[in-house]
């Protein structure tokens, strides 16, 4: 490995033994059918790494935001692909800080068990994107029920989630005086909401990223499946996105270093010219380069983390360690594929399958602007932008 052992190695070791059943071939047939890695979220839950974040008093793992973030470091480490599997991580955060004790009891231990998947977040919509507080979806409470109107779009997992947790506006935008307010967090049963008032339409993609387009033509849910205070859903919903974006960036670490270590090898093994093509600096510095800038962005990823466990506002520090850690990863992955020459898009090799994977983290889930824009206003106190 490129690194040292770290406080972390136990996770690690555990993680890489389990994430060596499931080789790169496993990996390479699922993309090759745009398919979902069933058994391997299956042994991931089975083995307790899905609960991490969830409390011990409800069976969870108890970890904190660094050791979950080294899981998902590593599955992406080792190969694998985090994104098949992450939401049902960080999703279910938001019921850890904003659930009812009731809420906590009734879905925490059947998530930290497998009994219970929740992968899937509802947030965003085909004309609002990631100007959230103007969301058109709403949810007006009529005879102790909600009944759900709207649309949203980029939706992942739905096919892998039992539940999902949805952002609609509860007052309307022009009655409340900040657009964060009047926005409230719901948690919907998936299997018995889609064909009765909720309809799923997948979206083919480039990634192979499960993810889908939802209607909601006055879909009806209970009155108690409303997640944290009424109006504050806003705050409900940051609670799991810097979670979200911590744990992204650990992915793309992970990637960084799996892009790194396939270039630094091949780098050494092919022979041109009569040496190894890794002896001629036009090919050394740039993969020195890249690895300098993995090991930086791994930097703010614990930074990061540390606020997270810390309890503070993580805002700047997740969003900085996101950008940081996917420019280092979708520049790794570059690297690697120009190492690798004409072989780097032979589908065998991995790279092409990797090197598409980790180019969506320069989009989602914050673009690299909203990331910009966010530190201009919060942290240099520039005007807000948007």
């Amino acid at each position: 490995m490129l690194t040292e052992p770290d406080a972390y190695q136990d996770i690690r070791d555990a993680v890489r033994q389990l994430c060596a059943q499931f080789p790169d071939e496993y990996f390479r047939k699922i993309d090759e059918q745009r398919g979902y890695p069933e058994a391997f979220v299956d042994a991931l839950t089975k083995a307790g790494w899905m609960a991490a974040l969830i409390p011990t008093d409800y069976g969870g793992s108890g970890l904190s935001m660094a050791e979950a973030s080294v899981i998902m470091e590593e599955i992406n480490r080792s190969g694998g692909n985090s994104g098949a599997c992450h939401g049902q991580m960080y999703v279910m955060n938001a019921i850890v800080r904003s659930g009812s004790e009731a809420q906590k009891q009734q879905y925490l231990p059947k998530i930290a068990a497998g009994e219970l998947r929740i992968q899937s977040m509802g947030v965003t919509e085909p004309t609002t994107g990631s100007d959230t507080t103007k969301l058109k979806t709403t949810a007006v409470k009529k005879d102790g029920r909600w009944v759900i109107n709207g649309q949203k779009v980029w939706i992942s997992r739905i096919q892998h989630s039992d539940m999902m947790i949805l952002l609609a506006r509860t007052t309307p935008l022009a009655e409340v005086s900040k657009r964060s307010e009047g926005l409230s967090c719901f948690l919907v049963d998936l299997k018995s909401a889609i064909g009765n008032g909720l309809t799923v339409r997948p979206i083919l993609n480039m990634v192979n990223h499960e993810t889908n387009e939802l209607f909601f033509d006055n879909l009806e849910i209970p009155e108690d499946n409303l997640l944290g205070p009424e109006g504050k859903g806003f705050k409900t919903l940051l609670d799991g996105l810097n979670a979200e974006r911590t744990l992204i960036a650990a992915e793309c670490i992970g990637d960084g270093y799996w892009f790194i270590d396939r270039a630094r090898r091949y780098a050494n093994e092919r022979v041109v010219f009569g040496r190894p093509i890794g002896q001629n600096q036009g090919v050394q510095f740039p993969i020195a380069e890249a690895f300098i800038e993995v090991e930086a962005a791994n930097l703010m990823r614990w930074r990061a983390c540390e606020q997270i466990d810390a309890h503070r506002n993580a805002g700047a520090a997740a969003n900085m360690a996101k950008h940081l850690a996917a420019k280092a990863s979708w520049e790794a992955a570059n690297v690697c594929l120009q190492t690798h020459g004409g072989f780097g898009f032979a589908c065998e090799y991995d790279i092409e399958r990797k090197f598409r994977e980790t180019r969506l983290y320069q989009v989602a889930p914050i673009s690299t602007n909203m990331v910009f824009s966010y530190v201009a206003e919060h942290v240099l106190g520039l005007p807000k932008s948007y």
